[in-house]
């Protein structure tokens, strides 16, 4: 042979080759190299392992597991079958000798390279294929056990009469299928056709035939294969029209069959089916026949009859057919999305009635006292009193509360209050020095429960707390307070161990505690810590002294992360909110089953139906899924996570729900029965925000039930943007206790309003009933009002506030110095046939960092009242007088009396405290920090007594006098009060910056 390669002709030059010490380096370093990957691989393994075996939840991940490693081994040796197989027969196929051409001496040299590698080169090829699919196929498990589990749904489609479940649990696995043949086939073809050519079998340039026999028989089989499976997609096509998006004028994201679908579509793909049948069968044909000319003209007859039938045939039905006559032709078709999409999301039982929008009754007074029997309003604003719970409630800068507290119900003096509640809960930024033993082992929890009223403020329009202090006391009585478990705690902490954590601060110092719970990975064992260094990618864990016997490692310690790891099959509703039941704090979480699957339900997106001006300022408020597209939801299961031990319940909550049965049936024993609930739990249960969200979003359009109307769109309704604040986001829902128009006494409500498309007077008013465990809970009612008649939208009453003079100047006034504004959530009551509106003023002045409710706004009949109380501001729009009782005088004389000795000591402890103030405003012009904190004590000492002496001459039948706002016993007497006079309290036009409380004393 010659020498092709132009090297040297002399002597062989010598190529170093590495030492033994240098080869058993590299050789080591490779294996550690693997090892160290292996490990990685195996501690991320083990650690989930440890995490769902510490909540209980094993046979989630086993299950899991279990499924994907099932189907990424079926699927990837399948294909790697298919593929191995057909290059092996294209090679068994292959001519015995090769046409003598510049082409096939080109190939010489690729076969004569490979020759030796054949055998590794197959594996290789197989071995890649397969570990493709099968990665592909292995994230598929929820498809798979939603198919081998699917119970019925009890419902049939109106087009093709079968049962919903095959469009929810059976069709999407057959498209997985039809989607794995396909990829096998294309590939199988691919590699025949280049091992055909390598091997000689097919021939591009080479004189005579292009193929042989055997190549051609091969490729047509496959062909044929990959034309069957077409026949079987235009099959299954059919049935996928119940469930395809389409873009139709009536409403986005439309889904199921329209006219055009049913008529042309439909039998179009009835043909193609036809056509790919025989087509296939063609090309099976060759092995017969050895020619392609029949194939090949019945390929290119499915390909036109696809372009004639499935695209230009329809387009003329739609042209000449629909467009002439569109509302009689798609009529039919949209009653049944009317009807199915009604069904899916849950807002088939929404009860429409009509409302007048204005009042029936003349007597003014009959209505004030309407007033407290139809709602409870909510004057605490959660989504802005955050930051006066934080400034006075914090206690330590190492604690914190969440950006939107909630809205619960607790029994107060046996009556059920609206609350605000927020947890103190851990904040690591505010620890002083940051290093790891801090952040992870001595800082590790929040600590109680702050609660407040939330239909009333005290004196200083601070929230009256019903639980607070630290640790927190009040009416919620004796709990496991502290909080290991919660929204603002992101990052895992080690506990129970030899070092010592910090549990709360008080008048004697620090006080320290260490964790009792079961809950977490032990680290006692040396595996595990060396898994969890690697996962966590911090060695410390591995030899810290800091952990020890008893040690353990909690994460994933948010309630919505907990729940969403142990159902990885729920979506999440966005806001998880803290409740005392039974002695300890839960954590409760809403969870959906969701399928995009409902035939003829129309689609949404998650994340956008569920944004509001909440969500677009506080992301840990948006749902988990969300990009989404479902069109069948159910607020199924009810979840709790404990605040201290961060164990996890599931708790059926919708009996009847196909999906959840399903999940059940697939993962047993996870979710506990609905009797489960505890009568405590029960109480503090309600209707989820984010499903409600979506139910108000799809009632914009089909709150109405004929398909006329659909579809000329006059009766389009929209989520009016949010008044309060000029972020152009849709105004959240509110939780209320309240009575609509055919209730008998007020529930727990959650509302909003509708403005009419592109209008902004009010259009309708929903309210759905969150009392849990009642026969109404999850009634939607929706109050529509006449389109002949305007009745004011929020957007007009907040424009009516803004630009009427009184109430202007009142709020310039607010704005003296550097004073802020700020709007709380306007509430909309029905109310004898009549719309009232109540919005909370809050002012932050000066240096105070908080806010505090300085005015009421009230609207009600065209009359508007910005008063210092709520009931102050209903008196005035009402035109009634103050409720202050006047002492009635003896035989008739209306002769001021003389006052009695209690009535001279409130008077006293009122000049008193009067002079205190003014001592504490002369204290801050200074300013004198030690002068002012001396007056402020001197004051909350005079105050008291004159409560006290008010209290005792109330006992003692002398007449005393009180006044306020329902439920504020702070204020004794606000017409003599500092707090109530001048610029202090409530009624203080002058802003907060002359308030006694107004300024931030040096302690807080």
């Amino acid at each position: 042979m010659p020498d092709r390669g132009g090297g040297p002709t002399g002597p062989r030059m010598r190529v170093g080759r590495p030492s033994r010490r240098v080869r058993t380096l590299l050789m080591t370093l490779g294996v550690l190299a693997v090892l160290g990957m292996a490990f990685t691989m195996f501690a991320g393994f083990w650690t989930d392992w440890l995490w769902y075996r510490s909540v209980n939840y094993s046979s989630v991940f086993t299950t899991t597991l279990w499924t994907k490693i099932g189907l990424f081994f079926v699927f990837g040796l399948l294909m790697a079958l298919a593929v191995g197989f057909n290059i092996w027969l294209a090679h068994r196929l292959r001519p015995p000798l090769s046409a003598m051409s510049m082409e096939q001496q080109s190939l010489d040299r690729y076969r004569m390279g490979i020759a030796p590698y054949k055998k590794w080169l197959l594996l290789a090829i197989t071995a890649l294929v397969g570990l493709i699919a099968g990665a592909s196929a292995s994230g598929q498990w929820r498809t798979w056990l939603m198919w081998v589990n699917g119970v019925s749904f009890g419902q049939k489609d109106p087009q093709f009469h079968l049962d919903v479940s095959f469009y929810a649990f059976d069709l999407p696995w057959y498209r997985f299928l039809l989607g794995f043949g396909f990829a096998a086939a294309i590939l199988s073809l691919i590699a025949a056709a280049l091992t055909h050519y390598l091997y000689g079998g097919l021939r591009v340039t080479s004189p005579g035939a292009r193929a042989t026999a055997a190549a051609t028989g091969h490729l047509s089989v496959l062909l044929g294969i990959f034309v069957a499976l077409k026949a079987v997609a235009y099959w299954l096509d059919r049935y996928g029209l119940a469930v395809k998006s389409s873009d139709f004028k009536a409403t986005d994201n439309w889904t199921g069959l329209r006219y055009v679908d049913a008529n042309a579509y439909l039998p179009a793909k009835t043909i193609l089916f036809c056509i790919a049948v025989i087509c296939a069968l063609l090309f099976f044909a060759t092995l017969w026949r050895r020619t392609w000319q029949l194939p090949v003209i019945g390929f290119g007859l499915m390909v036109l009859s696809a372009i004639l039938i499935g695209g230009l045939y329809p387009a003329i039905v739609q042209k000449f057919q629909v467009q002439p006559n569109e509302q009689a032709k798609e009529a039919p078709y949209v009653e049944k999305n009317l009807k199915a999409t009604r069904e899916a999301y849950g807002i088939d039982g929404a009860e429409v009635t009509e409302y007048t929008g204005t009042s029936k009754t003349e007597d003014k007074t009959q209505l004030r006292d309407d007033v407290d029997a139809t709602a409870s309003i909510r004057i605490m604003d959660p989504n802005i009193v955050s930051p006066t719970f934080q400034q006075l409630q914090q206690m330590r800068k190492y604690y914190a509360f969440p950006d939107n507290l909630d809205v619960d119900r607790y029994s107060v003096d046996g009556t059920d209050q609206d609350t605000v509640i927020g947890l103190r809960e851990l904040n690591l930024a505010g620890v002083d020095k940051q290093n790891w033993i801090n952040n992870h082992f001595r800082y590790t929890h929040g600590y109680g429960v702050v609660a407040a009223k939330g239909t009333t403020a005290d004196s200083e329009g601070r929230p009256a707390f019903t639980e607070s202090n630290l640790p927190s006391e009040g009416v919620l009585g004796q709990y496991e307070q502290r909080i290991y478990y919660g929204e603002k705690t992101t990052t895992y902490s080690i506990v129970g161990g030899p070092q010592k954590e910090i549990d709360y601060s008080d008048d004697q110092g620090e006080k320290t505690t260490s964790y009792t719970g079961k809950s977490g990975v032990n680290l006692s064992n040396p595996v595990n810590r060396a898994a969890y260094a690697v996962a966590f990618g911090e060695p410390q864990i591995l030899y810290s002294g800091a952990i020890g016997d008893g040690s353990r490692i909690l994460y994933n310690r948010t309630p919505k992360e907990r729940v969403e790891a142990v159902a990885p099959w729920l979506t999440i509703d966005g806001d998880a909110y803290p409740a005392v039941v039974d002695g300890k704090i839960q954590w409760i979480v809403d969870a959906y089953t969701t399928t995009n699957g409902y035939p003829y339900a129309s689609r949404t997106t998650l994340g956008d139906t569920t944004a509001d001006s909440l969500t677009a300022t506080n992301t840990n408020r948006a749902v988990v899924a969300q990009q989404n597209q479902v069109n069948y939801i159910r607020n199924s299961v009810k979840a709790t996570v404990d605040a201290y031990t961060g164990e996890v319940k599931l708790y059926q909550w919708d009996t009847e729900d196909p999906v959840l049965k399903t999940w059940m049936k697939a993962f047993p024993g996870t979710v506990e029965k609905k009797s489960a609930i505890s009568d405590s739990l029960m109480a503090h249960l309600r209707y989820p925000q984010d499903l409600f969200k979506v139910q108000r979003e799809l009632l914009t359009r089909y709150h109405v039930k004929d398909a006329t109307t659909f579809l000329s769109g006059s009766e389009v309704w929209q989520v009016p943007d949010d008044p309060t604040n000029k972020s152009g986001d849709a105004v959240p829902p509110y939780y209320l206790s309240m009575k609509m128009p055919d209730q008998e006494a007020q529930a727990f409500s959650l509302t909003t309003t509708f403005t009419p498309n592109g209008r902004d007077n009010l259009s309708a008013f929903m309210a759905v009933d969150s009392e849990a465990g009642t026969p109404d809970y999850g009634k939607i009612r929706v109050l529509k009002l006449p389109t002949s008649t305007t009745v004011d939208g929020p957007k007009q009453v907040q424009s009516q506030f803004n630009s009427e003079q009184d109430i202007a100047e009142s709020i310039r006034l607010l704005r003296g110095g550097d004073s802020e504004v700020e709007y709380g959530n306007l509430l909309t009551v029905p109310l004898d046939g009549g719309l009232l509106y109540v919005e909370p003023v809050y002012v932050r002045g000066g240096g105070l960092k908080y806010p505090l409710l300085r005015k009421v706004l009230v609207t009600y009949g065209g009359n508007t009242a910005f008063e210092d109380t709520l009931d102050e501001a209903l008196n005035k729009v009402f035109g009634t007088e103050g409720t202050t009782p006047t002492p009635p005088a003896d035989d008739g004389d209306t002769t001021t009396q003389p006052p009695t000795s209690g009535d001279a000591t409130v008077q006293e402890a009122l000049k008193d405290a009067q002079e205190a103030f003014a001592a504490g405003q002369e204290a801050l012009k200074k300013p004198d920090w030690e002068a002012y904190a001396k007056a402020q004590k001197e004051l909350e000492a005079a105050l008291e007594r004159a409560e006290e002496a008010q209290a005792e001459a109330d006992r003692s039948g002398s007449g005393g006098s009180s006044s306020g706002s329902s439920g504020n016993k702070a204020t004794s007497s606000p017409s003599s009060s500092p707090s109530a006079s001048g610029s202090g309290g409530t009624g203080s036009s002058a802003g907060p910056s002359s308030s006694p409380s107004s300024v931030s004393s040096p302690s807080g």
